[in-house]
């Protein structure tokens, strides 16, 4: 990476390439780990926890005062109180990785005040390293992004992902994506967010749709987005989407045409004040209403449903 990079994303990277390492070495022999489950259909891995384990100790290492926001173990790392907080996914496509399938990513954002500033999506399959600092461009690995020139939703291709947990309101996506899939040259549905954001950035897919987000899936790949020269938003085209469990994105034709279309389906809760819409609109939801949101819902006891082979011996280079 020729250009200077900020020394706050130099650190994001590392931190992406040392989780990278831990999640391409535990893929050469997937029957080795341990597995839970978070709720129906939604694993988390040994290698998930290892990876955001040496996430969290390389940021906090660099940045000790910083607070941390990871899917695995939440806000128990970093400063509870810092304006600077550092957004993890340390493998999004687990259900990917545990069958082989080659896309996942790790993904890791810097928010200031509210405002993602840093992003990194590391693709380790690829070894593709996608990045940006507000105002200073997106990048993959030394090349510059640019969302797509499509104008027209009927030429486009448009990324989805599909609902997966109880609960989710699959009617609900089933009319979207009908309504979407009629109206675009294709729909395509890898099963990683961070990945497909980025994937809008680089214009290979000219929009993205997906419900049932979490911030950690969307803070870095929004900023690599808007970097890029695209738009993203939530169903009825605003900026707050962080966290509202509903996503657009796209060039801007056709997010302006995916929103048209997705906006009856909206289900972004309004501010009711006026100061924290206006706060809302423009940076998303404070770190403390950004935390009561994610943690509005117990997180549910793991329940273990594979165990390793009882026979297959654990060497030196083993994953984990």
């Amino acid at each position: 990476m020729s250009q200077a990079l900020h020394p706050m994303l130099n650190i994001a990277i590392k931190a992406a390439r040392s989780a990278g390492a831990i999640i391409n070495r535990a893929s050469l022999d997937l029957d080795l780990l341990r597995i839970s489950s978070k709720g129906p259909n939604d694993f988390v891995s040994e290698v998930d926890q290892a990876a955001e384990q040496t996430i969290i100790e390389t940021l906090l290492t660099a940045y000790p005062g910083h607070g941390i926001l990871a899917e695995e173990s939440g806000r128990t790392h970093g400063a509870k109180d810092s304006d600077y907080v550092w957004i993890i996914d340390p493998l999004d496509g687990t259900t990917n990785f545990l069958h082989g399938f080659p896309v996942y990513a790790v993904s890791i954002a810097l928010a200031f005040r509210g405002q993602v500033q840093q992003a990194v999506v590391y693709d380790p399959t690829r070894n593709d390293m996608f990045y940006a600092s507000k105002g200073r461009g997106a990048f993959l690995n030394d090349k510059r992004l640019r969302a797509s020139k499509r104008t027209r939703l009927s030429d486009a291709l448009i990324g989805t992902g599909f609902p997966f947990r109880k609960g989710d309101n699959f009617k609900r996506y089933v009319q979207m994506f009908e309504e979407v899939m009629q109206s675009c040259a294709g729909l395509r549905r890898p099963g990683a967010a961070a990945l497909d954001l980025c994937y809008v950035a680089a214009g290979y897919y000219d929009g993205f749709f997906e419900t049932g987000l979490n911030p950690w899936d969307i803070a870095a790949g929004s900023l690599i987005i808007t970097e890029a020269g695209g738009l993203i938003g939530n169903f009825t085209g605003e900026a707050d989407y962080l966290y509202q469990r509903e996503v657009v994105a796209g060039n801007p034709k056709v997010y302006g045409q995916l929103v048209q279309i997705l906006s009856p389906y909206t289900r972004a809760i309004k501010a009711d004040d006026p100061a924290a819409g206006a706060t809302a609109a423009h940076a998303g939801p404070t770190p403390e209403a950004a935390l009561a949101a994610t943690q509005a819902e117990p997180p549910k006891k793991k329940v273990a449903v594979r165990i390793r082979k009882a026979d297959a011996a654990r060497d030196d280079d083993a994953p984990l």
